[in-house]
């Protein structure tokens, strides 16, 4: 823990010998001055003193003892701030391999990866070459930290001052606490090994450093009591993605901690939901490289969700602004440092303005590191941070001469010869003639062309002095024009040509004004000036989005095969009516008022497919770090924009839920959700969820199948020791808790209180009839009921006891072999568990099954004899029952939500298509609205291919194709 001084070294002896200071004034006399982004200046004077701003205005009072540097045409800004990087501090080494449960630290947190005790400045070291990269872009002042862990420690502020020692560089020792969801590779603890795990534990860290604030822990825990110090500290956090932002925020809510947070350039996607965290981002702009597509083959492999990344993301800054969603801009991210400028450049030319560019460089991030005072402007009292450049500094011809830092000039190029690129146009000889100029003041380049034709042109350039040799066009001799002329003005060249045959004429030549440069030889403008094409944004912003989200309708089906469900059966010729998002009524001859009539003649309807068991819809799956994680929710992860959704209500399904794998033997709770494609992560989740949570039994939990595996149980007689354990635990902190005595809040033995007391449900992975058996007795020896048994392929040698304990069994059709412990399964299960009286449903596991549960209920027909109308019930009506949501799905009931499937034939057939999916009211899947979006996603592909075309033969740099495999997660998918 440290702090500096700005003039700290002041104060103390040097043994380097005699200090020359200047303690004299310089003043800028005659510049354009930014003094903010708002407050510009023209012939203004900048009067600094001790690397301080004393003053700045159109009249100030400039002292005797001052050095004046006349700024005519030029500009002054002031430097700029970037918020996240890790300047000075080494990328730390990964510690060895193999995993490990407990801590390696005493009298820290009992989690390596939470390390707010940890001090940038410690391993701090100033990087001469960096520094002078980011003054190159402009940059003055950097707030940088160590990027390892899920706490990280403080961040520290550094002025980029390359002629001073660290006792005046660092700005501010301790800036900011920053925070992300990936774990130290310092430290082999297994603990957390996924998004939602990072996520519970930090809600579990806050809730302790509560409980340690108030004095309830006798032992000393630096972690927590260097997090509580920290809590003043501007808190940063790294999420990288738009999905993680929303992940943050959630977690910063609930602690009532306000996070600024590193953002991902997605974050046009959802633009409504990033404002409502009320979060200021930190914005990288490493936008993406176009593809090389001149392979039609590979161009045809690439997905439109990334052909829309690279054209859409530039918008993103602009498209944040307009909407209020404050932001500053970092390098961070950028494979080169120098493409920062081009970068921003690209931001600009997509909309964004230079004043909000220019804000989010200095002012706003001067403001949340609480230096408003000292950074961002040039007001008096301000450091001496600037920048000297010819001209607007947000333009791609500008030149940035100086960035003075703490009132230390560094050179970026010479200011003292005069800036003369741009266009000229003169007459020689009768001819008109265009020459352009670039890289004046370093490595001065000409071009000379009249009409069609180009001369070969030689320029040198020095003491605001140009001269030019080019050949004749006409000539096979060695016959050349000779220019000498003067560039003081800085917006012509006057002088002398000398002709072929000896004689000398005068020479005028006048640089064209930018709109005269940016029109084409028709007069018309440049077509690559235009405003960008940016593709639509739909929702989810991927194939088959929503450029508008769809509403609920009043929808009257006539005439249809209605599956009930009910008592009432098959009913044939039948009218339902949906309104409100509810199924209004079911009978013959029906109207409704403003109805939006489909003729389902011939057709068939049934309540939307349930699947009871799923893993799509999720960013991860597995928190396999210990051997409970009743803390992780599926909820956190829910993954909005994946494409399985789509392809899940194309086969009529329309709720899920969605199970934690099977890594441990007490998984992570679930999340239901209604597949309302192109809604928010959020929006998804049923409204007044049931609250469930994933066990699981065998193989997977004793990690058969790993050869390094340390963590307990690695037995099946273990993982019944493991529930024994937990729930006893449980059972005494909810007495705890119950009797009112002060308690420390464990999220984790919260669920599982919830458990004993019959408010929270489990669905548990099975395989083999003796684990079946045994969950059940251990939940009956702490009075509670295990609600589903899912997989079950044993499930028919146990179905009495599961009837008698009043299980249900959600299972697979007729999978089996797989591994060792389903060499008994056989495609009778689902019958004899429901002959006997379990609830039975089918499920899928698996993203491609899930699309065609209605087939794989038909299975039971041919394996058991079950009815047409039951086996339909088993992936509708009976997973509803298992989730306890047949009051609300399930069946075609009046009153009960509108989740319903219009069928081309028969739901069990092979045939049968689903023509539309409807929830609540909203239809999410429509097959005519399918095969229209078939042909605009060729269409749109085709035009981003074009201009990924254009890209490459302006000469910019592109990326290859790479092929992406989409990854299908199950129970045992490690994240």
């Amino acid at each position: 823990m440290c702090s500096f001084s700005l003039f700290a070294q002041d104060y103390f002896p040097s043994n380097s010998g005699v200090i020359a200071k200047n303690s004299n004034y310089t003043a800028f006399t005659n510049a354009t001055i930014y003094v903010s982004p708002s407050e510009v200046i023209s012939n203004g004077t900048l009067l600094i003193r001790k690397g301080k701003v004393v003053n700045v205005g159109k009249s100030v009072s400039i002292p005797d003892n001052t050095t004046v540097v006349d700024l005519d045409g030029k500009t002054i800004y002031p430097s700029f701030i970037d918020l996240y990087t890790t300047f000075g501090v080494k990328k730390p080494k990964r510690s060895g391999n193999g995993p490990r449960y407990g801590p390696s630290r005493s009298g820290y947190y009992w989690n390596d990866h939470v390390m707010p005790e940890q001090d940038v400045m410690a391993s701090f070291e100033y990087d001469q070459k960096a520094a002078s990269e980011m003054h190159k872009l402009g940059f003055g002042v950097v707030n940088t930290h160590m990027p390892d862990g899920i706490v990280r420690g403080t961040g520290a502020l550094i002025a980029l001052n390359n002629d001073a020692d660290n006792s005046l560089r660092v700005v501010d020792g301790e800036v900011s606490q920053h925070f992300s969801f990936s774990k130290s590779v310092r430290s082999r603890q297994s603990y957390p090994s996924s998004i939602m795990g990072s996520m519970a534990l930090l809600r579990q860290m806050y809730n302790d450093a509560n409980w340690y604030a108030a004095g309830n822990v006798d032992t000393r825990d630096l972690s927590l009591e260097a997090l509580n110090e920290n809590t003043g500290l501007l808190q940063i956090f790294e999420a990288n993605s738009r999905a993680n932002v929303m992940r943050a925020d959630k977690v910063g809510d609930e602690s009532n901690v306000q996070y600024t947070i590193l953002a991902g350039g997605d974050e046009y996607e959802r633009i409504n939901d990033i404002k409502s965290t009320n979060a200021t981002l930190i914005l990288p702009i490493n936008f993406q490289l176009a593809y090389d597509v001149e392979n039609p083959f590979l161009a045809n492999s690439l997905s439109l969700s990334d052909m829309r990344s690279w054209n859409q993301e530039p918008h993103n800054p602009r498209l944040l602004a307009e909407n209020g969603v404050p932001f500053v801009l970092t390098t961070h991210g950028l494979k080169s440092k120098k493409s920062f400028k081009s970068n921003l450049m690209k931001a600009i030319e997509s909309g964004l303005s230079k004043e909000k560019a220019l804000e989010a460089l200095t002012v706003l991030p001067a403001s949340l590191l609480g230096k408003s005072n000292l950074l961002g402007t040039l007001k008096s009292g301000s450091y001496a941070n600037f920048l000297i450049t010819d001209g607007d500094i947000f333009d791609k011809k500008t030149k940035l001469y100086e960035n003075w830092v703490q009132g230390t000039p560094h050179v970026i190029e010479n200011m003292s010869t005069t800036n003369i690129d741009g266009d000229y146009s003169f007459k020689l000889s009768g001819k008109d003639y265009t020459l352009s100029v670039k890289n004046s003041t370093s490595k001065p380049s000409a071009t000379l062309e009249s009409g069609t034709t180009n001369f070969t042109t030689k320029m040198s350039y020095a003491n605001d002095w140009v001269n030019l040799t080019f050949k004749t066009a006409d000539s096979t001799s060695k016959e050349y024009i000779r220019i000498a002329a003067s560039a003081a003005s800085g917006n012509s060249l006057n002088g002398k040509a000398i002709m072929p045959n000896g004689n000398t004429t005068s020479f005028y030549a006048a640089k064209k004004s930018s709109e005269q440069t940016k029109k084409d030889s028709n007069g018309k403008k440049d077509k690559s000036l235009s405003e960008p094409y940016m593709s639509p944004i739909t929702y989810p912003n991927i194939a088959y989005g929503f450029e508008d989200k769809p509403k609920s309708e009043t929808l009257l089906f006539k005439n249809a095969t209605v599956w009930t469900n009910e008592d009432a059966g098959v009913l044939k010729n039948i009218d339902v009516l949906v309104k409100d998002g509810k199924i209004s009524e079911i009978g013959k001859d029906l109207s409704g008022r403003n109805a939006k009539v489909i003729d389902a003649t011939g057709k068939h309807i049934t309540a939307g497919i349930i699947d009871e068991h799923s893993h799509i819809g999720a960013a991860s799956i597995n928190e396999g770090g210990q051997n409970s994680s009743a803390e992780v929710t599926i909820e956190d992860v829910i993954d909005d924009e994946d494409i399985d959704l789509y392809r899940n209500l194309a086969g009529g399904v329309t709720s899920i839920q969605i199970l934690h794998g099977s890594a441990n033997p007490i998984g992570g709770r679930s999340a239901i959700i209604k597949l309302k494609w192109g809604e928010s992560a959020d929006n998804l989740v049923y409204n007044n969820s049931p609250k469930f949570i994933k066990f699981a039994l065998g193989e997977n939990v004793k990690q058969s199948r790993s050869t390094s595996n340390m963590r307990f149980p690695k037995s099946r007689m273990g993982v019944e020791q493991v529930f024994i354990d937990y729930f006893t635990r449980a059972k005494a902190y909810d007495e705890k808790k119950k009797s009112g005595q002060p308690y420390r809040e464990d999220t984790e033995m919260e669920v599982l209180a919830e458990i004993l007391n019959g408010e929270r449900f489990i669905s548990c992975h099975s395989y083999v009839q003796s684990e079946i058996n045994m969950l059940m007795k251990v939940a009956e020896k702490f009075d509670f009921r295990i609600n589903t048994f899912t997989h079950i392929l044993e499930g028919y040698k146990v179905a009495d006891k599961m009837k008698e304990h009043g299980v249900g069994g959600s299972t697979f059709s007729d999978w089996w072999a797989y591994k060792y412990e389903v060499n008994d399964a056989i495609p009778y299960n689902a019958a004899i568990m429901h002959k006997v009286g379990v609830v039975t449903a089918i499920n899928s596991d698996d993203a491609e099954m899930s699309r065609r549960l209605n087939q794989e209920a038909a299975k039971a027909i041919k394996y058991g004899g079950v009815s047409e109308e039951d086996a339909l019930k088993m992936v509708t009506l009976n997973p509803a029952k298992l989730l306890h949501l047949d009051d609300r799905v399930g069946s075609i009931k009046e009153g009960k939500d509108a989740d319903i499937v219009l069928w081309s034939n028969h739901p069990l057939s092979i045939y049968a298509k689903a023509e539309k999916t409807i929830i609540e009211g909203v239809t999410y899947f429509d097959i005519d609205r399918d095969k229209q979006m078939r042909e605009a996603i060729k269409k749109e592909k085709s035009a981003l291919i074009n201009l990924m075309l254009q890209d490459k033969n302006k000469g910019l740099k592109t990326q290859p194709v790479k092929k992406k495999e989409k990854e299908l997660l199950h129970c045992d998918s490690m994240d």
